[in-house]
């Protein structure tokens, strides 16, 4: 029997055990199948106070500080929450075990939300991405288009704009209202990244008989390109709920929904910036309300 099982492995979470093991409380961190979430996909961290280097160095950082004070890891996913009669939780994982614990936090962030046009599902894997760091190495010298006008699609056409040899942005919207200015700035300051504004796509298909990809918009413009990178948000983890947890109109968490025991922290929490920063300050809280929770209990 765990004091507190942390389901997710980004920020949130490891901040939450950071703090749960200091508590001395029996604690793991329910990985899943990659460790760091969306935050170990980030090549250049800028905007998280006091760290210089990739997302994935924080994570790891923040993981041996976890495990210094005691926090155990495992690489599972929960597939369900069993409430048991004496008000622990059973949490049953796709490795087939089933782990006990006296209280849960909820961290198990979000997935990049997935392009709906014909050919996407397809071609996903042979020309459409959902992580610019992770596959952008392999359009080196290439032409690529990057779907998407928040902060992560105007970071991976930046990243990418040093690998590959033309990035085109195409965003539904008149400008980037929604990212920051200084990525504004960087973009319209690179001489390889173009942006189409006002342009949705229609469909992905391949390009006569090569390995290049024709991508058509809804008012019937074509672009030939070697890969498509998706980012248009996010949907928040919580498939492995029961409808009895309320959900905000993201999908997230509202903590007021939770039943006594339960924590929630990270992108998986309602009425929050979907940053680093705000991840761990509710990482922090979570950690906190759960070792004040177990406290009362003993």
């Amino acid at each position: 029997m765990y004091d507190v099982i942390i389901l997710g492995s980004g920020p949130a979470g490891l901040t939450a055990a950071i703090y749960c093991g200091r508590a001395n409380k029996n604690t793991l961190v329910l990985a899943g199948s990659v460790l760091g979430g969306q935050t170990g996909e980030i090549a250049v961290l800028e905007n998280y106070p006091g760290w210089a280097g990739s997302g994935m160095e924080l994570i790891q950082f923040m993981q041996k500080q976890a495990e210094t004070f005691g926090a155990k890891m495992k690489y599972a996913q929960c597939q369900n929450i069993v409430f048991n009669d004496d008000k622990t939780f059973g949490i049953v994982c796709d490795n087939g075990e089933t782990l006990q614990t006296k209280s849960v936090i909820l961290a198990t962030g979000a997935t990049a939300r997935k392009l709906d046009i014909a050919g996407a599902v397809e071609f996903f894997g042979r020309g459409v991405s959902y992580c610019a760091t992770c596959d952008g190495f392999f359009y080196s010298g290439k032409d690529v288009i990057v779907i998407g006008g928040g902060n992560s699609a105007l970071n991976d056409a930046l990243y990418l704009s040093d690998l590959a040899k033309t990035v085109t942005i195409v965003y539904r919207k008149p400008s980037f209202t929604r990212a920051e200015a200084v990525l504004c700035d960087r973009v319209a300051s690179k001489e390889n990244i173009n942006c189409m504004y006002n342009t949705e796509l229609k469909s992905i298909s391949a390009y006569e008989n090569t390995d290049r990809l024709l991508v058509k918009t809804k008012d019937d413009a074509e672009i030939i390109c070697d890969g498509v990178f998706v980012a248009i948000g996010h949907e928040a983890n919580t498939d492995y709920l029961s409808e009895s947890v309320k959900r905000d109109e993201m999908g997230r968490i509202i903590p007021d929904s939770l039943p006594d025991g339960m924590f929630v922290a990270g992108d998986v929490h309602s009425g929050i910036k979907m940053q680093i920063a705000t991840a761990v300050g509710t990482g922090c809280s979570a950690g906190m309300d759960a070792i004040a929770y177990l406290n009362s209990k003993e």
